[in-house]
């Protein structure tokens, strides 16, 4: 089920204390827009608010609302409030699923590199990659949050990803980017970079 660090749940905690007007508890609504990707909500309800369908999850000092359309879709995920020189705020994150029989040796290896050294430094740029599949010692990718739809995509995924990917995993010979950069928010993106 949802995961909240103590961290976040301390702040929540002093949000809903510092509240103007009396606040129930928190709202937490996620939407799957795809099989790699969910938007996540947060809002407070105030004493007057909350559904009589909303599953109610008990944290310290305050209670977690969430509607049944959200509620398989914050299985797993965990958020934590982080307080650093580029802003603050609340961080939601779950982890990928791997679809379906997609499972071995390769795919583990794969998967580490790019839990422990790929995403977390393209998390610092507001993006993510998820791995979609391995076929014939190639990997396929989506690029997600700040990579879909970035002009620098292309020099990520070959200078970057692909690089880190043969280093951990010799046996993989490519790496294939499967993202729609036209569906993303950033209009930049040129296949020939």
């Amino acid at each position: 089920m949802l995961t909240i660090t103590d961290t976040a749940q301390k702040k929540i905690a002093e949000l809903i204390e510092n509240s103007e007007k009396p606040v129930k508890g928190l709202r937490v609504g996620a939407r799957a827009v795809s099989p790699l990707k969910t938007d996540y909500k947060l809002a407070f309800i105030s004493d007057d608010g909350g559904l009589e369908s909303d599953t109610i999850l008990e944290y310290e000092g305050f209670n977690v609302h969430v509607d049944p359309e959200s509620l398989p879709n914050i299985e797993e995920a965990s958020i934590d409030y982080i307080d650093g020189v580029m802003g603050s705020g609340f961080k939601i994150d779950q982890p990928i699923k791997l679809p379906e029989g997609l499972e071995g040796p390769v795919v583990e290896k794969v998967k580490r590199v790019m839990d422990e050294r790929i995403n977390p430094a393209l998390a610092s740029h507001g993006g993510r990659v998820a791995l979609i599949d391995i076929k014939d010692n190639k990997v396929y990718v989506q690029l997600e949050g700040g990579c879909q739809g970035c002009s620098h995509a292309n020099v990520t995924l070959k200078q970057g990803i692909e690089v880190m990917i043969k280093e951990a995993v010799p046996e993989i010979e490519e790496v294939l980017d499967t993202t729609d950069h036209a569906d993303g928010t950033n209009p930049y993106y040129d296949e020939g970079q």
